[in-house]
């Protein structure tokens, strides 16, 4: 299948593929004749593989080394364990930091009269200012 059939069956868009390609995160696809990429399934599987690693927030150097555990079937459980609770530390960390955003920000919008005025808790609150 060419590359915008390979985009839809797998949900990765044809210039992701294109870049993972650049990159080397998978193998580049074989060529038509005519010169078309042309996908097979294990093609379409190792997509499908990226998007749901990617789509858990694993980086793409982590991504490749999940790939590299997918494909190794003497692989130990315990690399892939690692790598996923590294991922839930990573996942963890943004959590508190969305949480310290989210309470700053009601902070200052708990301050701000959303009135006529043009005194504004808020923006002196982004800027920084100690009034």
């Amino acid at each position: 299948m060419k590359i915008g059939e390979a985009a839809r069956a797998s949900g990765v868009s044809a210039k992701t593929i294109r870049y993972y390609e650049s990159i080397g995160l998978i193998p580049r696809a074989s060529r038509s004749e005519s010169g078309y990429r042309s996908f097979v399934q294990m093609d379409i599987d190792t997509l499908r593989f990226v998007q749901r690693a990617r789509s858990l927030g694993f980086s793409v150097k982590d991504v490749a080394r999940l790939l590299d555990l997918w494909r190794d079937r003497s692989r130990v459980s315990s690399a892939v364990k690692t790598l996923a609770t590294e991922q839930l530390g990573e996942i963890d960390r943004k959590i508190d930091e969305l949480r310290s955003m989210r309470d700053t920000l009601e902070h200052l919008a708990e301050q701000c009269h959303g009135d006529q005025r043009p005194d504004c808790p808020i923006l002196d609150g982004i800027a920084g200012d100690r009034r």
